[in-house]
């Protein structure tokens, strides 16, 4: 028998350099089918599913600021490559004819809504995926700190952090052959060991409103469903327990 999923409403992190796939810039449109089936897969299980995707695949502000431009704007720039990819990622999943809403915190009506935290609640419950945009419509801020600001808005019952590795590890396992892998954290164990898993603002966030951090590998096949269902490799960070 299948076992039921353990969470009930979810959302769900991909950097922007998990959508070039082998390529060195922009999108690979297998490697975006392949995450959209995934979602589709979890939607399937009767889970309520939002997205926030990063942009760093198209621009990404810190470096863009390091070039010497300007951090705000460049940190724009950067929100407008996230709906870029919000639109390329509602357009696989309305192919595998799952019903998407995009919804952007720099309001551009022509092409997605404006981010309304109850009518996305609306749109998730009628079991739409929503996938929220333009990060948190201010500079200064990541998407993973968006990320972590959407779940907790939308009373989540987890955040998954999609990655190129099956969890978190002590270093870069793809660099560092003897790295340890961790099947479970704290949120004060990844901010003392200072692990690359999402800024420290995102883990603070996670942390007061009591949402669990799932790492995992978001390129392979059928990851997200098997870890909805507790079955897999990946990384928990939650409160310690008591």
């Amino acid at each position: 028998m299948t076992p039921s999923p353990l969470y009930k409403r979810v959302l769900l992190k991909v950097s922007g350099e998990a959508l070039m796939g082998n390529r060195d810039y922009g999108l690979d449109t297998d490697t975006v089918s392949g995450i959209a089936q995934d979602v589709r897969d979890v939607v399937a299980m009767g889970v309520e599913v939002c997205l926030v995707i990063g942009g760093g695949n198209i621009f990404r502000g810190v470096a863009g600021a390091a070039a010497g431009m300007d951090r705000a704007q460049a940190d724009y720039m950067g929100m407008l490559a996230t709906v870029m990819n919000a639109l390329a990622m509602q357009s696989a999943l309305e192919k595998l004819e799952v019903p998407t809403r995009v919804q952007s915190a720099i309001p551009m009506s022509s092409v997605c809504e404006p981010y309304i935290r109850r009518r996305a609640e609306r749109h998730m419950e009628k079991g739409r995926v929503v996938i929220f945009a333009a990060g948190t419509g201010n500079p200064f801020f990541t998407t993973d700190t968006a990320a972590a600001l959407r779940a907790a808005e939308m009373n989540c019952d987890a955040m998954l952090k999609g990655t190129q590795v099956d969890g978190v590890y002590s270093a870069d396992p793809r660099k560092v052959a003897n790295a340890k892998r961790y099947e479970e954290l704290t949120y004060l164990d990844v901010l003392a060991r200072d692990l690359n898993v999402m800024d420290a603002s995102a883990i603070s966030l996670s942390r007061e409103n009591h949402l669990p951090i799932i790492v995992f590998n978001i390129h392979a096949p059928g990851a997200f469903a098997a870890v909805m269902r507790g079955q897999g490799n990946f990384t928990r960070i939650t409160e310690p327990q008591a």
